[in-house]
């Protein structure tokens, strides 16, 4: 241990380096350290004599890292990195084992969260917490532990383990079905008010597609309400606003409980499908696993 601290540079000057190099920037290094301009320029200083050689180039009005300077960065940073990784880990250790799940409001709302409750009677001592937005998460970056996703399987920062496939089909309230004429077919939908919702997703299908794959051409200005969130989509659709296109998995539990009805036997299947991605860079948890598991078995049943 000795020869190794002989070794490394001052380690406070190479957290200031570390900053500054990263943020290009001293001002915002002293920032984000807490400290003074002075205080991270006195560091570099430091680091630079125990070198014996430049590792910025001081311009006008900005710093730039010279080629030893890019050499140190690169390690500094990897080292960092990994011993915030482990610090993470080490943290997520003991009694109080919390598990991070990340999902999309929708399967949040309408899969997941009536059934978790299964999971955590038979984990109870597994402490859970649902991270629910449609933004995607990074899951290498944070403390998310699963991610549970819709799409192709195919995501940078993580491994993709398949759940299960979909298909999609017209839904409405019991109520608007009974106070309309009988929908029998994908032609007859475009008399109604036809419910969406906003995504930039492209494989997620909408009215047009749906319609199209039964040579049925979308109205140009059509009637129905326009959501935000797939959420508010299928709310609308409870409350008698309209059509909507409802994926079996997320709305099953509604259509058992009588709060919607499917149209027609007409359906088609979903491109992509849904699957739990795992990070790649830390070690699974035995919490995760147990949760997939789980997620496995609740998937192949009353789907």
């Amino acid at each position: 241990m000795a020869n190794l601290r002989k070794k490394l540079p001052p380690l406070t000057a190479l957290t200031a380096f570390e900053a500054a190099a990263r943020l290009s920037s001293f001002t915002r290094a002293a920032a984000e350290l807490g400290v003074t301009q002075a205080a991270i320029s006195r560091q570099i200083h430091v680091l630079e004599e125990d070198f014996g050689f430049p590792l910025f180039r001081r311009l006008h009005r900005r710093i730039e890292l010279t080629e030893k300077g890019r050499q140190l960065f690169s390690a500094a940073s990897d080292a960092f990195s990994l011993i915030a990784d482990a610090a993470a880990d080490l943290r997520a250790e003991g009694p109080d084992d919390e598990l991070a799940i990340s999902a999309t409001i929708s399967f949040a709302h309408f899969w997941l969260m009536p059934r978790i409750a299964a999971f955590s009677r038979a984990h109870p001592e597994i402490k859970l917490r649902i991270v629910t937005q449609d933004a995607r998460t990074r899951i290498e970056a944070g403390d998310i532990d699963l991610a549970l996703r819709y799409g192709m399987g195919t995501w940078p920062d993580g491994q993709a383990e398949f759940l299960f496939e979909d298909e999609v089909f017209p839904i409405c309230s019991a109520e608007y079905a009974q106070s309309k004429a009988p929908i029998l077919a994908p032609a007859d939908l475009v008399d109604h008010p036809l419910i969406s919702s906003d995504t930039d997703d492209p494989i997620w299908t909408g009215w047009e597609e749906w319609l199209a794959a039964f040579s049925v051409k979308a109205p140009k200005k059509g009637r129905g309400l326009h959501c935000s969130f797939y959420t508010e989509a299928i709310y609308a659709a409870m409350n008698g606003q309209g059509i909507a296109l409802g994926w079996n998995r997320l709305v099953a539990d509604l259509i058992r409980q009588g709060r919607l009805v499917r149209l027609t036997d007409a359906a088609i299947r979903t491109r992509a499908a849904y699957f739990v991605v795992v990070p790649t860079r830390k070690p699974r948890k035995e919490s995760a696993q147990q949760f997939i598991e789980w997620l496995r078995e609740a998937s192949t049943s009353n789907a």
